[in-house]
């Protein structure tokens, strides 16, 4: 059942804006129209055949980008609805967390980012940010979505500040600076990067975790990657396993994951909404406002989940992501993205009309900030397509 909206919700109808003016909606909030415009973009329907972890034809049964962010929105909004919180704007964060990863999942990213290592590097979240407010070509009045500032705030900020109030780097961006498009976007938009974001932000995150620990594991075992007996030595996982047999003796392997992948997300799901239930008891907040200006993330599992929950990411990370089958194929992917990056580098008319420069005049920097752009956009099937087109020799991503 839905928990009434709490006043640390965010509200449509106090909605900062868009960085264009439009009318508003006779039928639909401000963060319904997000959602929707999400939904219809054509980066979204790209991520159909984009890899999670699996390339896209090793099998149909697979996770993708895009049915993985169905399940993350599908958490996400459960969490919203018992926390009292916008399920709109929730479900618009979760289904757009994913739109800026290139083709081949992080294995696309990393051959990016040392692509353009000299201009900016390569990171998804910023990619994200460019799409929705650049990339996309939908409407007559501006280039990408005109998302409201909500969702453009909670895109860029889901897992924290990314700056200190004077504008420093903090976390994963200290060492090489914010991204370009991120910092270049905030001068002209400022997002208040130095704050938390949206309890609804906080929730796509939270959920974006969930999702993926107990779908990788649905995958890796499908895979063959492990097995059930492998899981066991995870502790919780174990204790989960052993509560299935107790309940269901001799039941198939098949069901047996299938209900380990639901009682994980359930019991997730419960660390989350109990903890984060604690301290927004213990801070009280009157306002959206008062959850960006705290000093720490609302949205969180219980210490010990939280334990527990890192040590499933050590086992998959070991087991599944660093796999020998699975790290040959990404290598191979890299290998792709690097070919497709240098070639269109060394002979820009290769890329498609839409993609040329409009002028001669093109400085190195956004030559490769395009090229960039265009394969970041690929799926995994159209950047192979484009390889044969442009090499003799593909690799085989099997």
């Amino acid at each position: 059942m839905a928990a009434p909206p709490k006043p640390y919700a965010c509200d449509p109808a106090r909605s900062r804006g868009r960085p264009f003016r439009e009318p508003a909606s006779q039928s639909r909030s401000v963060f319904r129209r997000d959602c929707d415009r999400v939904i219809h973009s054509t980066a979204f329907r790209r991520l159909k055949h984009k890899t999670q972890v699996f390339v896209y034809h090793e099998g149909d049964h697979y996770r993708t980008r895009l049915t993985h962010s169905l399940e993350v929105a599908q958490i996400a909004r459960a969490l919203a609805r018992r926390l009292g919180l916008d399920e709109d704007l929730t479900e618009a964060l979760a289904l757009a967390h994913d739109l800026g990863h290139p083709p081949f999942g992080h294995a696309g990213e990393r051959a990016l980012d040392e692509c353009l290592k000299d201009h900016g590097g390569f990171d998804h979240n910023a990619q994200t940010l460019r799409v929705v407010t650049a990339l996309e070509h939908r409407y007559p009045r501006f280039d990408g979505l005109n998302l409201s500032w909500e969702t453009l705030e909670g895109i860029v900020k889901h897992n924290g500040p990314l700056t200190d109030r004077a504008g420093v780097p903090v976390g994963r961006y200290s060492a090489r600076g914010l991204p370009v498009g991120i910092a270049d976007f905030n001068r002209a938009y400022d997002l208040e990067l130095w704050s938390y974001a949206s309890l609804e932000a906080q929730v796509a995150a939270i959920a974006d975790d969930i999702a993926y620990d107990a779908h990788d594991i649905d995958d890796g075992l499908r895979a063959g990657l492990f097995t059930l007996d492998d899981l066991r030595t995870v502790s919780r996982l174990d204790e989960i396993i052993g509560e299935i047999d107790a309940c269901y003796p001799g039941l198939d392997d098949v069901r047996r994951a299938a209900e380990l992948g639901r009682e994980l997300i359930s019991d997730l799901i419960h660390a989350v909404m109990t903890e984060t239930a604690a301290r927004l008891s213990a801070l009280r907040p009157k306002s959206p406002e008062a959850v960006r200006h705290h000093d720490a993330p609302l949205v969180a599992f219980t210490p010990q989940t939280a334990e527990a929950e890192a040590m499933i990411k050590i086992f998959l990370r070991e087991r599944m992501y660093r796999h020998p089958r699975v790290m040959t194929v990404m290598r191979r992917a890299e290998q792709v993205v690097r070919d497709l990056f240098a070639r269109y580098r060394a002979s820009p008319a290769d890329l498609p009309s839409e993609w040329l420069a409009p002028t001669e005049a093109e400085s190195e920097a956004d030559l490769a900030r395009r090229i960039g752009n265009f394969i970041a956009g690929m799926t995994d099937r159209y950047a192979l397509i484009e390889h044969r087109r442009l090499f003799d020799s593909t690799p085989d991503l099997r």
